[in-house]
């Protein structure tokens, strides 16, 4: 019998947990994960990590909330409002969009300095509209 996408794509996501729970206790902690990041040439603060990491209030991730924090699981209405709380994360003025500043400042916070320049390229990319600015759909098409 043949799998579905989706029963690959669990199973594909089975094997990456696997590799982040070096321990092989079924949670990812903060220090597997800054490993992992560290091997992909991402350095991330422990401070960082735990904002990933910490939805569960012990800085840890079991295998449902690491498939709900890759946006595997989970019903429409949890996953849209979880895209708001990110959303709003970036959202630093009354306009209620992300700007080219908005994300450089949110990026700086969490230790990822970009240029203005670099924000304003990230943007485009996803900017669909021409405007300049991420609105909250344009945000959820570059999520997804």
């Amino acid at each position: 019998m043949a799998c579905t996408r989706l029963e690959r794509e669990f199973v594909e996501f089975e094997h990456v947990f696997q590799h982040f729970d070096e321990d092989g206790d079924g949670k990812i902690s903060q220090d597997e994960l800054r490993r992992w990041l560290r091997m992909i040439g991402e350095e991330s603060s422990a401070e960082q990590v735990e904002l990933l990491l910490d939805g569960n209030g012990e800085s840890l991730v079991g295998f449902d909330e690491f498939m709900s924090l890759v946006g595997v699981v989970g019903d429409e209405e949890g996953k849209t409002r979880e895209l708001r709380e990110a959303f709003g994360v970036f959202v630093r003025d009354e306009e209620g969009c992300i700007t080219a500043k908005s994300l450089r400042t949110t990026l700086s916070r969490l230790g990822w300095s970009r240029s203005l320049e670099d924000c304003m390229v990230m943007i485009q990319r996803f900017d669909i509209n021409g405007d300049g600015v991420l609105s909250f759909e344009e945000f959820r098409n570059m999520m997804f």
